[in-house]
């Protein structure tokens, strides 16, 4: 081999490698957290995909705050580029010879899943919303004039066939790009919940003002409406991540360039208060102002608060009637 010069089939093998493996023969604990990995050792690491890297306690660090397996090695393995390349192919059980000749198998590898881009079809609409306003009503605390106003801007609807909620994430044109469904039968407590196939995670669930440069974002869309049930605030534009990834506030923001101040109202749990940390670090570095306003201790997320509120009111409301018929 050629030291001085890698194919480009080296290259793309170096960099197919499976970075937790990688991680793992270094001898870091590898952790995985919902769809990514982190670090025992390093829990500001977030590993996507098992084939690149992001450390957000140095993410203005240009060098040094991620990148792909070769930067992991040069980082935490004090490795040249040229000797990273070498110990991936080498990791990887690959050594230079001939098409015809080769039949190892290659170790340690990411699989790129071929084809797996599908079309996304929204599911088709039920003939009314019946089965959503319940749900909404009676197991969320939500009122039925925040429900009619999504149902009226065709952010959600109920599609015909399971009556699932379909709440729809939609671009700067209005087209929809993401939608995620929840279902409105819980089983022995287990709820159904997930993407509609196909679609786009740079975006997600949100309201936009174009007059507005304040943005609240959410982890979940049931929590950002919510928000606007308790404050009444129909001003400020409002996203749903979906995730705790900031994919879809990147896109956000690029087509709401008016934005100066985002609000962000992340869950309570450990998760959604280490995000919310890293993103208000993140977004303060670029140049907007920040807050972090997570719901009152006690409660997980926005919803629950709600909930508790509007059952707390309703025994008021139902002690008070008692007390005037005595």
């Amino acid at each position: 081999m050629d030291v001085n010069r890698f194919t480009e089939e080296e290259l793309a093998i170096a960099k197919s490698v499976d970075l937790t493996e990688v991680a793992s023969s270094l001898g870091f604990t590898v952790k995985r957290v919902g769809k990514y990995h982190t670090l025992k050792e390093m829990d500001s690491i977030r590993i996507y995909e098992k084939s690149h890297w992001f450390r957000w306690s140095r993410q203005y660090e240009k060098g040094s705050n991620g990148g792909s397996q070769i930067d992991f090695l040069r980082v935490f393995g004090g490795m040249e580029v040229k000797e990273a390349v070498f110990w991936l192919l080498d990791f990887a059980g690959y050594r230079r010879i001939s098409e015809d000749e080769r039949k190892i198998e290659l170790k340690y590898q990411v699989v790129t899943k071929q084809n797996e881009t599908k079309e996304f079809v929204l599911p088709i609409p039920s003939k009314d919303n019946s089965y959503l306003y319940t749900y909404l009503r009676k197991d969320r605390g939500l009122s039925t004039q925040i429900i009619q106003y999504f149902v009226d801007k065709k952010l959600i609807y109920e599609s015909r066939q399971y009556h699932n909620v379909i709440f729809r994430g939609n671009d700067k044109e209005g087209v929809t790009r993401f939608a995620s469904m929840r279902g409105v039968f819980d089983k022995e407590g287990k709820s159904f919940k997930c993407d509609v196939i196909g679609n786009d995670k740079n975006y997600g669930f949100n309201v936009t003002n174009e007059k507005s440069i304040e943005l609240v974002v959410f982890e979940a869309a049931i929590d950002l409406m919510s928000y606007m049930e308790i404050f009444a605030d129909f001003d400020s534009n409002k996203i749903a991540l979906g995730m705790l990834s900031d994919a879809p506030l990147i896109t956000f923001l690029k087509e709401n360039p008016q934005i100066l101040s985002i609000r962000f109202c992340l869950d309570n749990d450990e998760p959604g208060r280490t995000a919310s940390k890293e993103l208000c670090e993140k977004y303060y570095g670029l140049g907007y102002e920040v807050e972090d306003i997570p719901p009152p201790a006690g409660y997980k997320d926005y919803n629950e608060w709600l909930v508790a509120t509007k059952r707390g009111l309703e025994g008021v409301i139902a002690n008070s009637a008692i007390k005037k018929r005595l």
